[in-house]
């Protein structure tokens, strides 16, 4: 390598080696990323209501993150004493074959549009959108009956969350009407 050039020289065989070897201390990192960011988050988080009981609303997002970094760090000493995940073998997965990419990103496009949906259309429009696109993503082609479900299904998932259990879901302009 010349004064002038500046491109770095490619791993050692070694260190490429060991990395591939050790290749799920990266579910390691991403484990303690997401405790410690669900730690922080908690511990940060602003309680304004009054707490009755031991419980509050910190308690389990704490014992979460608490789970994340110590399953991170259980995983990464077993991976560095030299335990190895065993390879898919399940039965219904054909490892030979290619991811399917058309249906992850139909799923995808489905879940970021019910995320932009929800709040100008409401749940029931915006979640029969995901039902129907889900289905629609996954192979089902019944134009006359995955609509229907797809609505029903919304409007009863609405139904429960907004009603029984309380937990408020924006109507939108529909649900004036209804």
């Amino acid at each position: 390598m010349t004064a002038t050039d500046t491109t770095a020289a490619p791993p050692a065989p070694e260190r490429r080696s060991w990395l591939r070897e050790h290749s799920e201390l990266g579910v390691c990192v991403l484990l303690l990323a997401v405790g410690a960011l669900t730690l922080f988050d908690a511990l940060t988080m602003n309680v304004e209501i009054t707490q009755r009981g031991p419980v509050g609303p910190r308690t389990v997002p704490i014992v979460v993150g608490a789970g994340l970094l110590a399953v991170a760090a259980l995983l990464a000493v077993d991976v560095l004493r030299g335990g190895r995940g065993e390879a898919e073998g399940g039965e219904d997965i054909d490892l030979s074959e290619p991811a399917d990419w058309r249906t992850v990103l139909l799923l995808a496009g489905v879940f970021l549009a019910t995320a932009a949906l929800i709040e100008p259309l409401g749940f029931p429009a915006a979640g029969a959108l995901l039902f129907w696109g889900a289905a629609y993503a996954l192979g089902s082609r019944r134009f006359d009956r995955d609509p229907l479900i797809a609505a029903a299904l919304s409007l009863v998932t609405y139904v429960v969350f907004n009603d029984l259990l309380g937990v408020p879901l924006p109507g939108g302009p529909l649900m004036g009407v209804l």
